[in-house]
């Protein structure tokens, strides 16, 4: 029962601290016109939301060892909805980008968090198949996301997205101050937190599939970064037009955390990791080389990446699985590097895809192929058997 109800809590968790990555997305021209920016400058808050992401990650994850995870849990729900009521208070860009970076701290403890409260319930395959329901979780808010931010940006204007957004998630923080969830024990490691942590990047076997899963993860990140300007300005799409998309990338996404969950056990997970840095490859090539041949026509660039999608569901639960198995020291300390160095480099790939912000596709699926061969080389370089 208790496992059940962390599964619960924490796929609504991570579903409202991915929503904010999404569900402004096809607002973005409307709030760019009202805080006076072009959308080159707009096209900064995703990046900025995914450095607040990053930066504290360890932090949250030594406070949760130290705290338990409840309190660490509300407190992060907590800034998180502050941020999100406070962002339309903001009447220029760099107040708008403060707030995301609030916002973005508030999201990392979520993220830290759940995985921390699922590694705490599971462990082997059964981890990685838990963690897909994270990653079902994550896409569900990816697709939903863009189209119910296209609804309520339509009806209501862009400020109600964030006011909603964080009236749900102090909703959510009364819910999860109710619920139980197992005792923190504690280990006796006596070793500082930086220790631990500096301990980890040494190790190869939990190094490298947490890499794979990061670069994987860019290719979406930079996707989502450039876009909303490639797909509105250079094939005119409308907001809706945009928003629609969400539901082709989802349903990928939704297919491969799906067939991990159903198949892994069965299957391994380093023959699932290969499977989904392949196709990650395969996509984002394709993606391409119909952007460099045909750049005109739209389908030949979101389609194969839909395809890279359904490899990147396959690759993401596992490498943290993998990355977790691979750990040399015990507690929540794997779990919350695994997010800092994922987040760290979609920042990183977030900021790099808006220096290149261009109308044309092709920059940008230049970017996502050569993430996907890095993802692909980590998969191929880690340890024969992660002890």
């Amino acid at each position: 029962m208790k496992n059940r109800t962390t599964l619960i809590v924490t796929c609504s968790t991570v579903f409202l601290a991915q929503l904010g990555m999404s569900i402004y997305l096809p607002a973005l021209p409307d709030i760019a016109r009202d805080l006076g920016a072009d959308a080159s400058r707009m096209s900064w808050g995703l990046s900025v939301y995914l450095i607040g992401m990053a930066l504290p990650m360890l932090l949250w994850g030594t406070l949760s060892q130290r705290l338990g995870r409840k309190p660490v849990l509300l407190a992060a729900l907590g800034l998180y909805g502050l941020g999100n009521l406070a962002l339309p208070l903001g009447t220029t860009v760099e107040a708008f980008l403060a707030f995301r970076l609030i916002q973005g701290i508030g999201a990392s403890g979520i993220s830290v968090m759940a995985r921390v409260l699922i590694r705490d319930s599971f462990s082997g395959d059964l981890l990685a198949k838990a963690l897909s329901w994270i990653s079902i979780a994550f896409v569900i808010a990816l697709g939903i996301g863009q189209y119910l931010g296209a609804l309520i940006q339509s009806a209501f204007g862009w400020k109600a997205i964030f006011h909603g957004l964080g009236a749900v998630s102090l909703v959510m923080a009364a819910v999860v101050s109710r619920a139980a969830f197992a005792r923190l024990m504690n280990t006796g490691d006596e070793q500082s937190a930086w220790h631990i942590y500096g301990q980890l990047l040494r190790a190869r076997s939990f190094l490298l599939p947490a890499l794979a899963g990061g670069l994987g993860y860019g290719v979406i990140v930079a996707f989502n970064t450039a876009a909303p300007l490639i797909l509105q300005e250079s094939f005119h799409w409308t907001s809706i037009e945009y928003g629609l998309l969400g539901w082709p990338i989802s349903a990928a996404y939704l297919l491969g955390a799906l067939a991990v969950n159903a198949f892994v056990l069965r299957t391994g997970q380093r023959r699932m990791m290969a499977w989904g840095t392949a196709l990650v490859l395969g996509g984002s090539a394709t993606m391409l080389a119909g952007s460099a041949a045909l750049g005109s026509i739209a389908l030949l660039f979101w389609l194969p990446y839909c395809f890279a999608v359904f490899g990147q569901s396959l690759n993401y639960p596992i490498s943290l699985s993998l990355a977790n198995e691979g750990s040399p020291v015990a507690g929540a300390y794997a779990m919350a590097l695994s997010g800092f160095v994922h987040q760290l480099m979609a920042a990183g790939v977030g900021a790099l895809a808006s220096l290149l912000l261009n109308q044309q596709a092709w920059p940008l699926a230049a970017l996502c192929t050569l993430l996907a061969m890095a993802a692909s080389l980590c998969a191929r370089l880690m340890p024969a058997r992660i002890s």
